[in-house]
């Protein structure tokens, strides 16, 4: 419900129709440091992931046509895996390395229906591409290759559309009330190389899958107070029950891999605090509650997520009444968390199962800049 620059295409497309300027530019990037360690519960097996440095980006653009219509672009990636374990750890039989990348594309439109209420939203392009690495057993490798055997699929211009809608209320002045829904949107890996190392048995072959991006529905207000002061609160809502199982389908003898996850929706709350400190600087704090998706029995190394707390702050430096410069930060502790995944199959129609203590921690600084004309 904050509305502030053209980022707007991304949170609400509907708060468009109430930025200042004609034109309207925000362009921005993050660096992503991420670390998860894990200790087994059985023997004190310890280690941790060395993950590359991600680098989320985001371009948001939008032109008022008229008093009540206004396009708008965005180009940002919002979703993204990166997790690197060292290569034949202890639980390599589920995960040794994983990237997943999404670039979305939205046009989009605002209607200012009048001063208190406006609509917005477009359809969303998004285009992907996934790398997975596993063993195929948690032996110790074959004697004439001093290998394990293992897995990688591999595929790049996955494509599939979503779209965005939002509403903008603002009853009183000071005020406002937003809504945003974002769509499900199933990426669909369809002739994927897959790549067998160390097992004869098993030529290279292609590989279908389908990976669902959850469903989101947001609810926020944002409220002036004190001139100088803004008080904003968020809601998320995301389906992730929808992500009942990672399946993937292999042309060769492998057949097909049924990856059980189980996932269940979960909800986010965020507040945040804004203070024009001076004509040139604009100060910012927050913190979020993140709930955990996944379920007791369900957690699997490729995506540790258990539930979180995010500490954010950050800063606009006003360099004339056009042109601001922005700097943020994010500090994201998971809670430490003894959970293990139940479900790997041993072919004979029993499961195994993997597990210990798993600590997170992320940071992430990040710039940006917003021009308004």
């Amino acid at each position: 419900a904050v509305i502030s620059s053209a980022e707007s295409v991304f949170f609400n497309p509907a708060g468009l129709s109430y930025l200042d300027g004609k034109l309207n530019v925000s362009l921005g990037g993050s660096a992503v440091f991420s670390t998860s360690k894990f200790q087994s519960l059985i023997d004190n097996y310890v280690t941790e992931t060395d993950s590359p440095v991600g680098t989320p980006f985001n371009v948001y653009a939008s032109y008022q046509i008229n008093d009540w219509l206004t396009f708008g672009l965005g180009v940002y990636t919002p979703y993204g895996s990166r997790v690197e374990w060292p290569t034949d750890w202890a639980g390599s039989h589920l995960v040794n390395n994983i990237d997943l990348k999404a670039i979305f594309i939205q046009p989009t439109v605002a209607i200012k229906l009048n001063d208190y209420l406006s609509i917005g939203g477009g359809p969303v392009y998004v285009t992907g591409s996934v790398n997975f690495n596993r063993n195929l057993n948690t032996g110790s490798g074959s004697a004439s290759t001093g290998g394990r055997s293992n897995v990688t699929i591999d595929q790049g211009g996955i494509d599939a559309w979503g779209y965005n809608i939002g509403v903008m209320l603002r009853p009183i002045e000071k005020l406002n009330i937003g809504f945003n829904y974002r769509s499900k949107i199933i990426m669909e890996a369809e002739g994927g190389d897959a790549d067998f190392e160390n097992i004869a048995i098993l030529p290279d072959g292609k590989f279908n899958a389908e990976l669902p991006l959850p469903a989101e529905v947001t609810i926020g207000l944002s409220y002036e107070f004190f001139d100088k002061w803004l008080f904003a609160f968020d809601y998320n809502f995301t389906q992730w029950s929808e992500y009942e199982a990672l399946v993937v389908e292999f042309d060769n003898a492998a057949g097909t891999s049924v990856n059980l996850r189980n996932y269940k929706d979960a909800s986010t709350y965020r507040f945040g605090l804004q203070y024009e400190a001076h004509k040139k600087f604009t100060l910012r704090a927050g913190v979020y509650f993140d709930e955990s998706p996944v379920q007791d029995g369900y957690f699997a190394p490729e995506t540790p997520r258990n539930d979180s707390v995010g500490y954010t702050g950050g800063l606009s430096y006003h360099v004339n009444d056009k042109l601001s410069i922005d700097a943020s930060f994010l500090f994201l502790h998971f809670k430490e968390i003894d959970n293990s995944y139940d479900w790997i199959d041993n072919g004979d129609g029993t499961y195994s199962s993997f597990g210990g203590t798993y600590k997170n921690v992320v940071f992430s600084p990040g710039l940006g800049i917003s021009y308004k004309l």
